[in-house]
């Protein structure tokens, strides 16, 4: 009989939804737990509520073949994972009360021998102390348990793939909770498993993201250091990039996400003097959102100097990243926001992988980009690439959509395309 009978996923989000039905996919049945009563619902009626490729067939499948059940309660289980939030407070400073509730409310159910998987993101030494506090309130349980932080390595838009082919970093409170939970993952994860203790884990989490990070705050500053010297940022790169060893990434609007633009803070709040190249690629990428949103009313008021009428303008994209609709700590909702918040400008908001907004009503993409006077590019959505160029408009490209076009234009240097002169959007 197997030890991995019943598994129990606390957190039904981006990646606890997507890791339960991987798991029950594995024939391990799964009780998943939300707080959310609207995420409950749709998981029992086999549907989800985000956008990620494969996800609704997968949820669709384990749900008819009974191997996948959602929940507000947390249910008795064998192993019990934890994929819950790690927000802010004050300042930059992670909360890891989301982890501790979710390990509190398990606490009454742990039995003997039972494994417990942190996967949340989480400061160094956060496993340590949710073995504390197990241990605290059931001290009968004390080395019977198995505790480890096990992190995922996934991108948004392939996440059942990468849940599934991607390498793991396994870190155990102890060596027989490491052990345990490798051969757990085994049942569901194709990928090489790697095993640490639960401190290295976590940080090994962190740092992964940070690096990151920093590389894309390269990446955005040289595009601000080319507008400046008159350089087209997106050629420069491709060129530099012919060197053997250079790798240097596409700029954008800024760092979204809930992991790259979260994550250093994890460091940062815990080792602030040591940790100066990872702070500061934090604060160069979230200037880039507030130099875009400069840029962007400049453009305005060059429009309309030039041409005696305000612009109307598509703000195309609001999610973090191309081609998914996690709006999370995106830095084009901060743009977007920011743009429309005197509510005096005509503004189309576009973002084609989403229904609706609180804030925001949403446009269709080609009648934005037909109406707009000026057409503002923040995130390369696939749907954007179909568009054609239109030298009629002003175009402010954020995030390399026109970039394929003007490559016969190299003349054209920066994020700013002015309109050809004297006509007028003859859909305005």
């Amino acid at each position: 009989m197997s030890k991995f009978e019943v598994v129990t996923t606390i957190g039904l989000g981006y990646i606890g939804l997507p890791t339960a039905s991987l798991i029950a996919r594995s024939g391990i049945r799964v009780q998943g737990v939300d707080v959310n009563p609207r995420v409950v619902e749709a998981v029992n009626l086999g549907e989800i509520i985000i956008v990620e490729p494969e996800l609704d067939e997968l949820v669709h499948q384990v749900v008819e073949d009974n191997l996948l059940s959602a929940h507000l309660e947390v249910q008795e289980a064998d192993v019990y994972t934890v994929a819950v939030p790690t927000p802010f407070k004050g300042n930059h400073e992670p909360d890891i009360s989301y982890v501790l509730d979710a390990t509190k409310a398990a606490i009454p159910l742990l039995k003997e021998g039972d494994l417990f998987i942190i996967e949340s993101t989480s400061p160094v030494g956060t496993t340590e102390t949710v073995r504390d506090l197990i241990y605290a309130q059931r001290p009968e349980l004390e080395d019977r348990l198995f505790i480890a932080y096990c992190p995922e390595r996934v991108l948004p838009g392939n996440i059942i793939y990468e849940l599934e082919h991607n390498d793991r970093v396994i870190g155990g409170i102890d060596e027989e909770s490491t052990e345990m939970a490798c051969e757990f993952f085994r049942q569901f994860v194709i990928g090489e498993l790697h095993k640490t203790n639960s401190r290295t884990a976590e940080m090994c989490k962190l740092v992964e993201n940070s690096s990151r990070d920093v590389q894309i705050a390269f990446a955005n500053e040289l595009s601000i250091i080319c507008q400046k010297a008159n350089i087209n940022v997106w050629e420069l790169i491709e060129l530099a990039n012919k060197h053997p060893r250079v790798n240097i990434l596409t700029p954008g609007c800024g760092v979204g996400g809930h992991c790259i633009a979260v994550d250093p803070y994890f460091i940062v709040s815990e080792y602030p003097l040591e940790s100066q190249i990872i702070g500061k690629a934090r604060e160069i990428n979230n200037y880039k959102a507030f130099w875009c949103v400069e840029k962007i009313k400049n453009a305005q008021l060059q429009f309309k100097l030039e041409r005696g009428y305000d612009p109307k303008i598509a703000i195309m994209g609001l999610a973090f990243k191309p081609n998914i609709d996690d709006l999370r700590e995106s830095p084009a909702m901060y743009i977007a926001n920011k743009v429309t918040q005197s509510g005096q400008e005509d503004f189309l908001i576009v973002e084609p992988n989403i229904e609706s907004h609180d804030d925001f009503q949403i446009s269709d993409y080609e009648i934005a980009f037909d109406m707009a006077d000026l057409v503002v590019y923040l995130v390369a959505h696939n749907e954007f690439k179909t568009l054609p160029f239109s030298d009629e408009k002003m175009i402010l490209d954020f995030c390399g959509i026109t970039n394929q076009q003007l490559k016969i234009e190299n003349e054209i240097p920066v994020e700013v395309l002015k309109p050809k002169q004297n006509k007028r959007n003859k859909l305005r």
